[in-house]
């Protein structure tokens, strides 16, 4: 039976068959450069859209004993190809999930598949997979891709971008960036935040080289998907983390997650003193103002006190202030004007300015009109 889908503004043929966990599982080869196959070498268990393998030993191991109980597994998607070889658009977790186990790489209750007796063998191998095949072009199948992911674990934005720019580029990108155990994780596992599975470190990158060129992630991508390969993209991370090693040659857990190719596009042509900024790390680590302490490497950088998030005054600070006052503006009281204002249409802010040494206290609070606040340059 072929079922005529249409959706979105296209249509597609699907086409529902059978296949057995032998047939998946003949020729199966998870290779770094040549991919993940299956199906006697007619099935892309991973195109370069598809995410690494999530599951943990829990789904992993209940996949298995689904089929080993013989109840069904949900529905899966291949994609047909004009050489009909086919493209795993839905269901990779899964797949990977029995063809691992019969290559024998883990166990089930401390059993590994070779160790099961013949006929249960047997069993597991002509399980029977439910495949609905989908022909269309490229775009159609894409589409499908995205629409029949809405119900799984949701796609993240840079797992959408790598369903849209597809091609060699994206596969180095991924070799790199997304890859357990990848060169970017080995390079700076530490500074980056997320996991490389789900693109974490791949999108970092690319939101700072597309800062670097005034554009999106989309813009990059687009210029680049048919690329022999990500040297641009490797070769500048590489250069970030180089400066950010060379500048704060300490490594503090802090640093982990900051857009570090952001402040390099700002920062990198200057001029600094390890040493100096080593000293006044140690400094602002210890003062209980500083309440932003990833933002210590952007000030540091630029000067401008607003990335530390110093501690703000307390409402009690805040009602003192105003009554010693009487509710007057200094600033105002020193152009003549002795308007009183409410305690709401005042701000409060530093006597001494926090980077000139003055404290978050009672004794350096003083209350200001919003406009007066508003234009004093420092805090």
């Amino acid at each position: 039976m072929v079922t005529i889908l249409y959706t979105r503004g296209f249509c597609m043929n699907i086409l529902p068959m059978e296949v057995t966990v032998r047939e998946i599982c003949e020729g199966y080869e998870d290779n770094e450069e040549k991919g993940v196959t299956g199906y006697g070498g007619r099935l892309n268990i991973r195109p370069a859209y598809q995410r690494e393998y999530v599951y943990d030993e829990q789904h992993r191991d209940e996949v298995i004993r689904t089929i080993l109980k013989g109840f069904p597994l949900c529905i899966m998607y291949w994609a047909k190809n004009s050489d009909s070889t086919y493209e795993l658009m839905d269901g990779q977790q899964r797949t990977l999930s029995f063809c691992k186990y019969v290559d024998g790489e883990f166990s089930i209750d401390n059993r590994i598949f070779y160790n099961l007796p013949g006929d249960i063998q047997k069993k597991f191998l002509d399980y029977k997979v439910t495949i609905y095949v989908c022909e269309g072009t490229e775009s159609e199948k894409l589409d499908w891709f995205k629409v029949i992911n809405i119900a799984g674990m949701e796609l993240s934005a840079q797992e959408l971008r790598n369903v849209v720019y597809t091609g060699r580029w994206l596969t180095d990108a991924k070799l790199h960036f997304s890859k357990p155990g990848c060169v970017a994780g080995k390079v700076a596992d530490k500074y980056l935040a997320g996991n490389p599975i789900r693109q974490d470190y791949l999108q970092a990158a690319l939101s700072w080289i597309a800062d670097r060129d005034g554009c999106e992630i989309e813009g990059y991508m687009s210029r680049h998907q048919h690329d022999r390969n990500c040297n641009d993209l490797w070769e500048y991370f590489t250069e970030v983390m180089k400066w950010v090693k060379d500048i704060f040659p300490v490594y503090r857990p802090t640093m982990k997650g900051i857009h570090w190719g952001m402040l390099y596009n700002k920062y990198s042509s200057g001029t600094y003193d390890p040493e100096e900024f080593e000293k006044r790390i140690k400094e602002l680590l210890t003062d209980d103002d500083v309440t932003g302490q990833k933002g210590i490497y952007e000030y540091l950088l630029s000067g401008d006190v607003k990335h530390l998030s110093i501690r703000a005054f307390t409402d009690r600070m805040k009602t003192s202030a105003y009554e010693r006052q009487g509710g007057i503006c200094p600033f105002c009281a020193k152009e003549g004007r002795m308007t009183r204002f409410t305690l709401s249409e005042m701000e409060a802010d530093h006597i001494i300015p926090w980077s000139k040494g003055g404290r978050t206290s009672a004794d350096n609070c003083q209350l200001l009109c919003r406009n007066h606040n508003r234009r004093k340059g420092a805090i």
